[in-house]
């Protein structure tokens, strides 16, 4: 599924969050699983996963029974920090007090649809972010087209 777009929305007194009826109508049960996945993500944001979607990436991960160091950080902390949470009637989830404040999230809040996951971020951080990523855009566009091309010249290698 290919998330895309910005919405600004209000966390509740309760921890609820609305997810936009737009992405809501995309996401079916049968294809993505029930509910999503929030995990920690950088830049003090909540990452939002399809469950089907974070249940897959967790499998694809299990090459051995002895992972290396690296990936058995990088998965202790993923992990033992990540909740499931199921959609209400109102098409709400419940995020976590401990997962607010790791991300430093208030009630304003924007939702970012960030190609194969969603991102929650305070609203006032993402508009300073967005407005210099913005002034910064042709420059980010050559570094992610140059990264491009390393990543297609990698896989040509092997």
């Amino acid at each position: 599924m290919l998330f895309t777009g910005e919405y600004e929305h209000t966390v509740d007194a309760k921890g609820r969050l609305a997810i936009p009826s737009e992405v809501r109508s995309r996401l079916d049960p049968a294809v993505h699983g029930r509910g999503l996945y929030l995990a920690p993500g950088p830049s003090d944001a909540l990452w939002l996963w399809p469950a089907k979607t974070f249940e897959q990436m967790a499998a694809a991960s299990e090459g051995s029974l002895l992972p290396d160091e690296d990936m058995l950080e990088f998965e202790e902390l993923l992990y033992s920090q990540s909740t499931h949470a199921e959609l209400d009637s109102a098409g709400r989830i419940r995020i976590p007090e401990r997962l607010l404040n790791m991300a430093q999230l208030g009630s304003n809040v924007v939702l970012l649809g960030v190609k194969d996951h969603l991102e929650l971020r305070d609203a006032q951080r993402w508009a300073t972010q967005r407005d210099e990523r913005l002034a910064q855009q042709a420059d980010i566009m050559v570094r992610a087209r140059q990264a491009m091309q390393r990543r297609g010249q990698t896989r040509e290698g092997h």
